[in-house]
């Protein structure tokens, strides 16, 4: 007899209305039956829509997880709080999937695995990118050794003028940074998983605020407020991995660029290189003549589910249960996510000090 998972939504904001509520319920083993906010008549629409038989409203979280019926909790709030409530839904013996990053900072990060390993509870976070199509399908290409050793990388996270002007994405006390750790955390992490490697040596890092300040700027949500703007508009890294590998991330959400381009990375190994600019491309060499292949993902592939393609999001969510139901490793493991946060504040420090950052 198959169990139906009883889950917890903690804030129902954009994200979680953006991804996690839609993808959950259409999956067959799962109810949302907790909505918890701060703002309580979010909560209140969001169980309105999503909630299943005499679901609860809260707006104190620690009220939910005195819930022992609950079996699942998804973190939807800003950056500061994910520690905070991921740990003590762990304790109260919640599986969770937070949302991205792991952590406002990196020491809360590596809280955050520690509870998880003390309460063998799964904990996950989430990076949705790696649920696309091409993700997906470059993914088993760089598994199956076909790139050779990827020693060269750039992680992309550029917008040209797309700032986010609500909720608290410009607050750095929230949030901990802005383009960087919030779009600038998912080119890193897509980065890290394709080229399998966990283990940063040095990292040197520059972050901007050169058009922050401007008074009604071109935005695709409308001018920001510049007093508002305590984040930087743009941050640079350069990261060196312990075998010798480089990988160059770029993230803004302010420059005066054409190359536009997020969540997306670029690739190069001893046997073939890869990009995820204008599609999915594989060069590489053969009986001595250079080749390019653009990969056609709309005939089917990966992420295929009941004769339907899944979109990212959907796919994330089902896998995410699978993992709880089949007692194995979520797709994004904590340990994953503990080093994207620890480079992206590596990267932080390095702009503040002017001085490379050295792991270990």
């Amino acid at each position: 007899m198959s169990t139906t998972y009883r889950i917890a939504i903690i804030g129902c904001g954009g994200i979680a209305n953006g991804k996690h509520m839609p993808s959950l319920s259409k999956l067959d083993n799962v109810e949302m039956v907790a909505f918890c906010d701060i703002i309580s008549e979010k909560a209140q629409e969001a169980a309105a829509k999503y909630g299943k038989g005499e679901a609860r409203v809260y707006e104190d979280y620690r009220e939910v997880l005195k819930d022992s019926s609950i079996d699942i909790v998804h973190v939807c709030t800003p950056n500061d709080s994910h520690a905070e409530i991921t740990i003590a839904a762990l304790e109260a013996g919640k599986h969770v999937m937070s949302e991205k990053p792991m952590a406002k900072t990196a020491s809360d990060a590596r809280r955050m695995v520690e509870a998880a390993k003390r309460t063998g509870k799964k904990l996950t976070v989430g990076y949705n990118n790696r649920f696309r199509g091409d993700s997906q399908h470059l993914y088993k290409i760089c598994s199956e050794g076909e790139l050779g050793e990827i020693y060269f990388a750039k992680a992309h996270a550029i917008r040209r003028r797309a700032v986010p002007t609500w909720g608290v994405f410009l607050d750095e006390e929230k949030q901990g940074g802005g383009p960087l750790i919030d779009i600038g955390t998912h080119a890193l992490d897509l980065t890290l998983w394709m080229m399998n490697n966990y283990e940063p040596a040095v990292v040197l890092g520059t972050s901007y605020h050169k058009l922050s300040g401007r008074e009604n700027a071109a935005n695709a949500w409308g001018p920001w407020d510049p007093a508002k703007f305590t984040v930087e508009d743009s941050a640079f890294g350069m990261i060196t991995m312990k075998n010798g590998a480089t990988i160059i991330l770029e993230s803004s959400w302010a420059l005066n660029t054409l190359e536009v381009d997020e969540a997306k990375c670029t690739l190069s190994g001893t046997e073939g290189g890869a990009d995820m600019k204008g599609g999915l491309r594989i060069n590489g060499e053969k009986h001595s003549r250079l080749f390019t292949t653009e990969v056609e993902l709309q005939a089917g592939g990966v992420a295929f589910y009941d004769g339907k393609a899944e979109v990212a999001s959907d796919l994330e969510m089902r896998l995410w249960i699978q993992a709880i139901e089949n007692d194995t490793d979520p797709v994004v493991t904590p340990e994953q996510a503990c080093v994207v946060s620890e480079i992206l504040e590596a990267i932080y420090e390095s702009a503040k000090t002017g001085k490379a950052v050295y792991f270990d």
